[in-house]
């Protein structure tokens, strides 16, 4: 049975993005996943390591605590925000505002994971999560972040409006899930702007405009993405 709900979050421009945040089935599910990965590479290297001796047992130690402590963070900062573990599922780590979840957000999450252990086999971490509505668990609460579920299990967006038809136009680059869904809100609330706050707004996604795109304004060129994440291509 799922447990999840939807979590809405604004972002400084004033634009709401819908989120679901991930439950704690999926959530446990997303950690056997990564604990099997681990416990693959630490079985492998201990076998490699064994013939040298306390050299071998002390690089096994290191080993350990850079798999128990910076292998989340190391794949939560990469491009998807998501542990192997967390992929499989359809999962992803942002902060609270919808944004990818940045260096410290990710290392206080990680490091009070201590915290939600106690007194044993996550036990704390557990309760907290069953307790809030949107599944934090301590660390999420002391680090503001949000485990959700990517656009893949997300549901879609539904537009108030039509959009005005423009071209469709690829972005430069891939777009996380909270980008496309602010693309998205801000072009369902563009007719109900003035045109240069409209315009204000589209600006500040310059850097996922097209490079080709001729000298239109921003405003045209973003309404050109949004029917592109529409499937208008």
């Amino acid at each position: 049975m799922s447990l999840d709900t939807l979590y809405t979050a604004e972002t400084p421009e004033g634009i709401g993005l819908a989120l679901r945040p991930a439950g704690v089935v999926a959530r446990f599910y997303a950690y056997l996943v990564d604990l099997l990965i681990r416990l693959a590479v630490y079985v492998a290297l201990s076998m490699a390591l064994g013939a040298l001796g306390a050299m071998g047992s002390g690089l096994l130690l290191i080993t350990y605590f850079l798999l128990e402590w910076l292998y989340p963070v190391l794949f939560e900062l990469l491009p998807g925000h998501a542990t192997p573990g967390k992929r499989v599922l359809g999962l992803m780590v942002v902060m609270d505002s919808g944004l990818p979840v940045t260096p410290a957000g990710s290392l206080v999450r990680n490091l009070l994971r201590a915290v939600d252990f106690l007194p044993a086999a996550y036990a704390l971490g557990f309760v907290t999560m069953l307790c809030r509505a949107d599944f934090k668990r301590l660390g999420d609460l002391a680090a503001g972040t949000l485990v959700v579920y990517t656009q893949r299990q997300a549901p879609s967006l539904q537009l108030r409006e039509r959009l005005p038809e423009v071209p469709p136009l690829a972005p430069r680059r891939p777009l996380s899930t909270p980008e496309q869904a602010a693309i998205m809100a801000w072009a369902s609330r563009s007719q109900r702007l003035t045109a240069s706050r409209t315009e204000e707004l589209a600006e500040l996604a310059e850097a996922i405009l097209p490079a080709n795109r001729r000298q239109s304004e921003a405003t045209t060129a973003l309404m050109g993405v949004a029917q592109w994440l529409l499937g208008r291509r």
